[in-house]
């Protein structure tokens, strides 16, 4: 597929179809717009946990054991830090540590996430455009029983262990799309938009609650995706399932196709849940969407690809 191709990433999950699709398109073909209501100011330093999994991802640097954080990472810094007293509950590595230090100080010295975040891709040598969602703080707030807590002290520090209650993204009233983001979007090259298999609620919903971006998305002329993040009623990594269940939603990929329903134009469902796909009101793609190694990703990425392209002619041929 020629054109421009938009992918709406966060997580470990949304990162692993973001490489496939960067490996299988033409340089400069993909834009990555990632999640940002993860990020935080911790230790001092400005912590983008989602867009440096897809700058880590993309660039070959991540940890395959983790999923997060850098190959062949060390820890000196964290134990040192654990003998002084100091917080020690989200773990920085050496080398992730120097990228947090660098971007806090080119955001202190006037530059915007946007700039800081594509001129570290550059320097890793991505070729796709990584763009945060907003260069306007958005939080990601949790809603518990025990009140509401930031993102990272629910994921992180208590290990996404409270009862969720609510969801909310603090900011996003106000945010404005990135530059870059908004640019994608009204691309008149756009071929296709892939919701990646991200946790909708976490990781595509902080996107979402941007409104102007949102309208971007129900307006666009090309096809928006979304791939599953649940097979068999589970989540591959991550609270999806979890936070399904505690809201009071069925744990199947149809409560997630119709969370999207007014901006996708098809959805991509694992082959075990086959038996689903009379039952949505939006045409599917049934295929393997398990990305267990790099040979998954990219196959996984050309099947989305390719019925990203039988929708568009079929949307051309209606217009």
């Amino acid at each position: 597929m020629s054109g421009q191709i938009v992918a709406l990433c966060g997580g470990i999950g949304g990162a692993k179809l973001a490489l496939g699709l960067y490996r299988v398109l033409p340089q400069h073909a993909l834009t990555v717009i990632v999640n940002t209501g993860d990020d935080f100011e911790h230790l001092g330093l400005t912590v983008c946990p989602d867009v440096d999994t897809t700058l880590y991802t993309l660039a070959d640097l991540a940890n395959p054991e983790l999923g997060w954080g850098r190959r062949d990472e060390t820890w000196t810094f964290m134990r040192t830090l654990a003998t002084l007293g100091g917080e020690s509950w989200f773990r920085l590595g050496d080398a992730d540590l120097a990228l947090h230090v660098e971007r806090t100080h080119r955001l202190r010295g006037g530059a915007t996430l946007s700039e800081v975040t594509a001129a570290v891709a550059a320097r890793f040598g991505i070729t796709a455009h990584v763009v945060p969602m907003s260069d306007d703080p958005v939080r990601t707030m949790v809603g518990t029983p025990e009140g509401e807590l930031p993102f990272q002290e629910y994921f992180v520090r208590r290990r996404c262990e409270p009862r969720v209650t609510r969801l909310r993204y603090a900011g996003a009233e106000t945010a404005r799309p990135a530059p870059r983001a908004h640019a994608a979007l009204a691309s008149a090259g756009l071929q296709a938009i892939v919701i990646c298999p991200s946790n909708p609620y976490l990781s595509i919903d902080p996107l979402l609650a941007i409104a102007s971006l949102r309208a971007q998305l129900t307006a666009v002329a090309a096809p928006v995706i979304a791939v599953t993040p649940l097979v068999g009623g589970r989540a591959i990594k991550g609270p999806t399932a979890k936070i399904m269940t505690e809201l009071d939603l069925p744990r199947t990929p149809l409560t997630v196709a119709a969370h999207y329903r007014d901006i996708i134009d098809g959805f991509v469902l694992d082959s075990c849940d086959a038996e689903l796909a009379a039952q949505f009101d939006c045409p599917v793609q049934v295929c393997d969407t398990v990305m267990l190694s790099l040979a998954d990703r990219e196959r996984l990425a050309r099947e989305v690809l390719d019925f990203a392209a039988t929708l568009r002619a079929q949307k051309s041929g209606r217009q």
